[in-house]
């Protein structure tokens, strides 16, 4: 597939960025690729548009998994990126309707009653192309990862840009012959060029290294999906770590939020309703208009936004779950369940880190 460099032919400092949208169909036993390429052109010289070569497409695995190194392209996103390390999480798919056992129980005061079974997943730590995230903004935030400031009294967090989750089916896996293929200010800290192995580029020791400080902080365990009405939401929590405010323990959290439009209809998020339950015993409920300051639209051609927020308690534990209204072209609305999800802390006592140390 190509790209448009709009760098070259008189020097230009335009960007060099394009929104790719793939299809995959998959015919007579074969894969077939499809690009719609949205060009960029160089600014008062239409004619110095240069398409060149980003990379050749590889079979999509149907078993396995991806090894670090592998590159790859964001089916729903359109961005480029590459596997650092992989994470098995559990699935809780509230769309399959599971047998009684083996089964996770609904917490207290959610809606509904069934039990959902949990199925382990693949999901990917991967690095973006920093080239690709004015293109994504609107449809996903690039700043996934958070830690709390290593202030004990104080409610600082710190994002590591350009760093996100990606689940096994989402990846669309390419090769370059570039030694550096990816732009991100981690890339060659992380990772090294080795032609003789495949994929070509190989773990340094700084990132072996940063995995292991940082796996409390990074590790993804559980993800919740559920659909309602054709609007698909996936949500995966995350603990950030414990701090001491005022003679009291104030627990973090982050969740990531995928939305979802799985049908034909186009279709827009107004509000949020949500219900938080804490071990301690309060019930707080928070309601207000749009998600992180936006009201995104789901179409056929952008079905898909994706964001991160925080939650804090003064105990250990607790659940939340709520719901989303959206609303029709013809202005009627109907409310989209979040799924219920637990927020648990970590056993151990360690310390988050402060952003990202090598």
């Amino acid at each position: 597939f190509y790209g448009v460099d709009s760098q070259r032919g008189g020097g230009v400092a335009s960007r060099w960025c394009l929104s790719i949208v793939m299809s995959v169909t998959h015919h007579d036993g074969r894969w077939y690729h499809a690009c719609v390429m949205e060009t960029v052109f160089v600014r008062n010289r239409p004619e110095g548009k240069i398409l060149e070569t980003v990379g050749v497409f590889e079979a999509v695995k149907q078993h396995g998994k991806y090894e670090t190194g592998q590159l790859f392209l964001h089916s729903v996103f359109g961005y480029r990126g590459i596997v650092l390390f992989p994470w098995h999480a559990r699935l809780y798919d509230r769309d399959v309707t599971p047998p009684i056992s083996d089964s996770k129980p609904e917490p207290p005061g959610t809606h509904g009653s069934k039990e959902v079974k949990g199925k382990t997943h693949t999901y990917y730590q991967v690095l973006i192309d920093t080239r690709d995230c004015p293109h994504i903004s609107q449809r996903s935030q690039t700043e996934a990862v958070t830690f709390l400031a290593n202030h004990d009294d104080s409610r600082a967090l710190y994002a590591i840009p350009g760093l996100d989750y990606v689940s096994h089916e989402d990846i669309l896996p390419y090769y370059s012959t570039e030694q550096i293929p990816i732009q991100h200010e981690l890339f060659e800290r992380f990772l090294m060029y080795n032609p003789t192995k495949s994929p070509p580029f190989t773990a340094r020791d700084t990132l072996k290294a940063w995995q292991e400080k940082n796996h409390p902080w990074l590790e993804l365990s559980d993800v919740h999906r559920e659909t309602t009405e054709n609007i698909r939401v996936t949500v995966i929590p995350f603990y950030m770590g414990m701090r001491e405010a005022q003679n009291s323990h104030v627990y973090w959290w982050r969740y990531c939020i995928r939305l979802e439009n799985l049908g034909n209809e186009v279709v827009q998020l107004r509000e949020r309703h949500w219900r938080i339950f804490s071990l301690s015993g309060t019930l707080e409920t928070v309601r207000g208009r749009g998600v992180v300051g936006r009201e995104p639209v789901l179409s056929k051609e952008q079905p898909a936004f994706q964001y991160s927020s925080h939650v804090s308690l003064q105990a250990p534990s607790g659940h939340m779950w709520g719901t989303f209204r959206i609303e029709r072209t013809d202005g009627s609305h109907f409310d989209v369940r979040i799924p219920p999800f637990s927020l648990e802390s970590n056993k151990d006592d360690k310390a988050p880190p402060a952003g990202y140390t090598f």
